[in-house]
């Protein structure tokens, strides 16, 4: 019985996820579920059968629209990988966050398309510090995860 006691403490030694680590995943998921919550509080029910009608209008923005919501998905599914050690999931989320700074900033100098999934601002530096300060919480989770030592010993162990 001792033994069976011994292998789940150590195996669950092995599980500790940093502090830091967890706050960053549990803020992924909280982040991207406010952000749903704005959009459906600010649009209102007709707001979003609006905005899924315009979305759908051509296979272009209809392609854009299920490819937010594949990375809105992939976002939810990295936190969990995240507490589980697994360095990739890191790796993934940075690349989503960088996949959608981009486009953000390009389809709001008007060389991406559509508009619909544009900031606004007179010039691209108003445009650049809008986006700036949009993606500052995400900003702050990959600082959470990349740059405290436990963070970087944590995903290296695993």
């Amino acid at each position: 019985m001792l033994d069976i006691i011994r292998k789940r403490s150590a195996s669950h030694a092995r599980l500790n996820t940093p502090t830091l680590v967890t706050i960053a995943a549990i803020a992924i998921v909280t982040v991207r579920c406010v952000d749903l919550l704005m959009l459906f509080n600010t649009l209102g029910p007709s707001g979003i059968l609006d905005f899924i009608q315009r979305s759908i209008q051509t296979w272009a923005l209809t392609l854009i629209f299920f490819a937010s919501l594949v990375m809105l998905c992939v976002e939810v599914r990295c936190a969990f990988v995240i507490v589980r050690g697994r360095n990739w999931g890191r790796w993934v989320f940075l690349l989503t966050q960088v996949i959608s700074g981009v486009y953000l900033w390009l389809a709001s100098l008007g060389w991406g398309y559509p508009e619909l999934f544009s900031i606004a601002g007179e010039t691209s530096q108003e445009i650049l510090h809008s986006l700036m300060v949009q993606k500052l919480p995400d900003l702050l989770i990959l600082f959470l995860l990349f740059v405290p030592a436990s963070s970087r010993r944590f995903f290296r162990l695993q």
